[in-house]
């Protein structure tokens, strides 16, 4: 199990990239910038509501449930932030 500064790195680490991607989409296609501004909002959003989880497992004295958290906690950080990259992508697209 990862400690839990590390798992607030890889947190703010993801954002990062999405706030690069969204910030050279602007560049690029300034006139699709609302739509980006929007996943930009929702990117800060989802990092913050992933480091509250993070602050508050479940059940923080059986340590085997708090394994079992920050692991399906992983999961959440990558299909999530996989999700706002497609839309970008998707508002790139069109």
């Amino acid at each position: 199990m990862a400690n839990l500064r590390t798992l607030k790195k890889q947190i703010d680490y993801c954002l990062e990239e999405v706030l690069f991607d969204c910030e050279m989409a602007i560049c690029f296609q300034p006139s699709k910038e609302e739509e980006i501004v929007k996943v930009i909002e929702e990117a800060v959003a989802v990092r913050n509501e992933l480091f509250t989880k993070a602050m508050n497992p479940a059940e923080p004295h059986n340590k085997s449930l708090v394994r079992k958290h920050y692991s399906a906690l992983r999961r959440e950080i990558a299909a999530v932030f996989t999700e706002l990259c497609e839309k970008l992508s998707q508002i790139n697209e069109k």
